[in-house]
């Protein structure tokens, strides 16, 4: 596929999630997708597999946000095989909580799917607000 190819695709993902709507997302990960959070959060690591990011990033999210949860991208450059994605969540705890985090994610797409994003974003925040990844019932919501 083409950068411009590319692009279209990131930037139909995230006018589905700026409506709320994960699904267009999750369907185009390829099994192979890795994740990777940066900084020195609880959640920064690699999650490597399309099913470790299921069960190490977006569960955890649901399992902290309210419903919907919004991410609009605003800036989409592409370049080759990779599209930069400048975005803002709009969001709130379960506790009622604001977590409003500003992005950017770095996309590697290949032939139709995303194989990896680096996530970059304001980690105190993620820190302040979700704590860790681990289940809430350990206490961390």
């Amino acid at each position: 596929m083409s950068a411009i190819e590319n692009n279209k695709l990131v930037q139909h993902i995230f006018a589905e999630l700026a409506q709320g709507n994960s699904r267009p997302f999750v369907e185009s990960m390829a099994d192979e997708f890795c994740w990777t959070v940066t900084g020195t959060t609880q959640w920064s690591k690699t999650y490597a597999g399309k099913q470790a990011v299921i069960d190490g990033v977006l569960t955890p999210m649901r399992e902290r946000l309210t419903p919907p949860i919004v991410v609009a991208g605003h800036r989409f450059i592409a370049d080759d095989n990779y599209v930069a994605v400048e975005a803002r969540g709009q969001n709130k705890t379960k506790r009622g909580v604001p977590y409003n985090n500003t992005y950017c994610f770095v996309f590697r797409v290949a032939n139709g799917k995303l194989l990896e994003v680096t996530e970059y974003m304001d980690t105190q925040l993620v820190a302040t607000v979700l704590g860790g990844p681990e289940a809430q019932s350990a206490g961390t919501s």
